[in-house]
């Protein structure tokens, strides 16, 4: 029984001692920043990849009405909020849903 503690212990601490090693590894390992066009500024392109995504095959090119649809969501949101105002000031009832303003 005693001879099991002791390996125990050893192996744990062998462990123990491989798990720090790894650990000071991957620290000395890490980016030193030496690629750094400016202290923090360290992103640089994949080879091949242009340096500025604009007029090359990387341009997203958005559709102007694909942009447009949240503004458009959101004028239509107000507008549905000014009708909830508007009959909850004549009611004094609060109606969420607005097709059944219109019925009232």
């Amino acid at each position: 029984m005693r001879m099991i503690d002791r390996s125990v212990k050893f192996a744990l601490s062998l462990a123990g001692a491989g798990a720090l090693a790894l650990a000071m590894a991957g620290g000395a390992s890490a980016y030193d920043g030496t690629n750094c066009k400016a202290p923090g500024n360290c992103w640089e392109p994949k080879p091949g990849y242009p340096d500025k995504v604009a007029g090359s095959k990387y341009d997203p090119k958005h559709d102007p009405k694909e942009l447009n649809k949240q503004s458009e969501s959101i004028k239509a949101m107000e507008q549905r909020n000014a009708q909830r105002v508007e009959n909850f000031k004549k009611t004094g009832k609060f109606v969420f849903d607005v097709s059944k303003i219109s019925a009232n």
